[in-house]
């Protein structure tokens, strides 16, 4: 895995872009991710010890008769692909999570956040599972023209799950022109095969896979942490 680069020198802007680190894709959630607690600490090291132009937040923020929850969509089993037939569109029937409002839709006790941080909240249509981070049509979050305003370069995705909504983000990240990376050891995916084949996908995209920790640098490391001199 490459070294992190140092963020907020020269032109670069850097932003911290954290997945839907929610209650329930953490212990005792409904769709619970191997570990997922894990990142907790992973991701508030990594925020801390740098200075980020820009730190995202993104949680699911899906209306109770959305389209890919199971209870929907009778006659389907759990984790089946199926087509919707109203869009058309293949989709995973998940178990119901991240309702708007609920506490499994909460960030994870213990999660860092700030006031400045820039929140996206994603899959609110509820014809359309929106993994990533910038949506998916029709849905538009805002993620992409946001990043843009504030003059970012680079991104570095982290957060839950690394098979779907992190490697999804970070994927459209890279196809909209940032270059970005996936912070390995502050994520945790569902799945070995689904995370061999979405890191497939995010390297034809032009992803680098990073570690946080030993590999952060040195010279824009923020005074008193992990790299700094």
């Amino acid at each position: 895995m490459a070294p992190l680069p140092a963020a907020g020198g020269g032109q670069e802007r850097w932003a911290l872009v954290i997945v839907d680190v929610q209650n329930d894709f953490c212990s005792g959630g409904s769709l619970a991710v191997p570990d997922g607690d894990a990142v907790v600490p992973v991701i508030n090291a990594l925020r801390a010890a740098r200075a980020w132009d820009a730190v995202v937040r993104t949680r699911d923020w899906h209306p109770a008769n959305h389209c890919s929850f199971h209870a929907n969509n009778p006659g389907t089993a759990l984790f089946e692909e199926i087509v919707l037939p109203k869009t058309g569109v293949a989709q995973v029937m998940w178990p119901t999570h991240c309702v708007q409002g609920s506490h499994g839709a909460e960030y994870r006790d213990g999660l860092e956040v700030g006031a400045a941080d820039v929140e996206v909240l994603k899959g609110q249509d509820p014809d359309v599972d929106s993994y990533s981070g910038f949506g998916t049509p029709p849905e538009e979050t805002g993620l992409a023209g946001e990043l843009a305003r504030r003059g970012v370069t680079h991104v570095a995705c982290c957060g839950l799950a690394t098979d779907y909504c992190v490697g999804s983000t970070a994927r459209d990240a890279a196809k909209h022109g940032f270059q970005t990376y996936l912070v390995l050891d502050a994520s945790r995916g569902i799945a070995d095969d689904t995370v061999g084949k979405m890191r497939a996908s995010c390297e034809v995209a032009g992803v680098r896979f990073i570690a946080a920790g030993a590999d952060l640098p040195g010279p824009r490391a923020k005074e008193g942490h992990l790299g700094a001199r």
